[in-house]
């Protein structure tokens, strides 16, 4: 089988070389030197980036990522020789061109950029060399993942010290389910005494006194207003009296202590927190849709007060939510984990960073679309998503309950804990790429 044609004439030719503009027709000399020295063997004209392989020959960077697409091997376009490695811009070779021709050079970026062609085939040709830099294989070895951060070493270190992070709070674990999964008429002093301490720093001085009247789970609930503010209890401050009621009201509904933070929200729902994590990691307007429809009260209401810091929240603060839902999702979810700082002091941070490494990600996928021209695409991209969405969904739910409770764990701290630096090496490489087209 023949080897196929060079579409570097006819594909380059898109980038505006006007007729009659030839090497041969501009000025032959540039500080002793002749622009034909300097001119792309595929595309004939003036060298920009210029990308030298192993056997001397020097082309374009985007002149060789349209032959590498095209042909697919890499292979020299002129002699055939297969390279090595991956190609790497000729520094010295492409400050010399510059120098020299300064305004061919600026007028054929100028026209590279606004090729979207060329952008798609410069994107695939660093991601080829990103996957070939990241599995250290040969270079026709088969495709995988990119992701030049995590090395084998580091990989398996992560995975142990998920392991480590998970044994160290499953030890503590049961201290969050203690009230949040046993029922109130089980309750023991120790366990009541515990409960006011979660009411805050102003209920610390009736603890000694619901110790010596020994106040268990039955005793709590029959308590009344009126027998809190007569001794033995005598709670004098109305407003404290108010909020031990309050909570007592909670406690009696639900049959135990209403989850107050993430650890004891994630005692009491252990799947569904597992759920959220990822389905707003991966998709957040989807999610925060579903839980507009299905779970309004108990999740939606305490997430859109972070915005809306109101019981109803007015026309104003739904225009506002909604501008921030469709633009930028993620800000959502910082300004909820932000909230909670005092609670969960490093866990918000670290949610907060992950927030913004998202809203960059996205911002560049946004931007890869419409570099491309891909715009049309983007009903059938959405669908797609969609699609993907319901499947791992059901998928979640199906094997929920045969995942053992301690897989479900790692999977929810590295979600939490160790995406982020998965994150910060992605947008390392977007930025990277990025940069090959300036």
């Amino acid at each position: 089988m023949s080897d196929p044609q060079l579409p570097e004439v006819s594909d380059v030719d898109d980038v505006d070389v006007s007729a009659g503009d030839t090497p041969a027709d501009r000025d032959p000399q540039a500080g002793g030197l002749s622009e034909r020295e300097f001119s792309c063997h595929c595309c004939y004209d003036i060298l920009v980036n210029p990308t030298t392989l192993n056997c001397g020959h020097s082309f374009c960077r985007h002149c060789l990522a349209l032959w590498w697409e095209s042909a697919g091997k890499n292979e020299c376009p002129e002699c055939r020789e297969r390279w090595e490695g991956f190609p790497k811009v000729n520094i010295l070779l492409r400050d010399a061109v510059e120098k020299l021709f300064q305004a061919d050079v600026r007028r054929r970026r100028q026209d590279i950029q606004n090729n979207p062609r060329i952008a798609h085939s410069l994107l695939a040709f660093q991601r080829h060399g990103d996957e070939q830099a990241s599995r250290g294989a040969a270079p026709g070895g088969p495709r995988r993942g990119a992701g030049s951060f995590f090395t084998g070493v580091l990989t398996a270190l992560t995975a142990v010290a998920v392991m480590l992070l998970v044994y160290h709070w499953s030890s503590g674990e049961a201290h969050h389910e203690v009230l949040v999964s046993k029922p109130v008429s089980k309750w023991t002093t120790d366990d009541v005494t515990l409960w006011m301490e979660y009411l805050g720093a102003w209920a610390h001085q009736y603890r000694e006194i619901f110790i010596e009247e020994k106040v268990n789970g039955r005793l709590l609930t029959l308590l009344s207003d009126e027998e809190l503010s007569r001794p033995p209890y005598s709670i004098e401050n109305p407003s404290h009296r108010r909020a031990v009621m309050e909570e007592l009201h909670k406690v009696r509904e639900l049959g135990v202590k209403p989850p107050q933070n993430l650890w004891e929200y994630k005692a009491v729902n252990g799947g569904k927190s597992l759920f959220l994590l990822y389905a707003l990691k991966d998709s957040p307007r989807l999610t925060i849709l579903y839980l507009y429809l299905f779970d309004y009260e108990d999740t939606f209401l305490p997430f859109i007060q972070t915005c809306c810091p109101q019981v109803e929240p007015t026309w104003r603060q739904w225009v506002e939510f909604l501008v921030k839902f469709s633009l930028l999702p993620y800000q959502l979810l910082a300004e909820f984990a932000w909230d909670w700082l005092s609670v969960h002091y490093w866990t918000s941070r670290f949610v907060i960073v992950n927030a913004m490494l998202l809203s960059v990600l996205e911002g560049c996928s946004f931007w890869r679309v419409w570099s491309r021209g891909e715009i049309r695409t983007l009903p059938k991209r959405m669908f797609g998503h969609l699609w993907k969405m319901l499947t791992h969904s059901l998928a979640f739910m199906l094997f929920w309950p045969l995942v053992p409770h301690f897989v479900c764990n790692c999977l929810f701290y590295w979600a939490l804990y160790f995406n982020p630096i998965i994150n910060i090496d992605m947008v390392v490489q977007q930025q990277r790429i990025q940069n090959q087209f300036m």
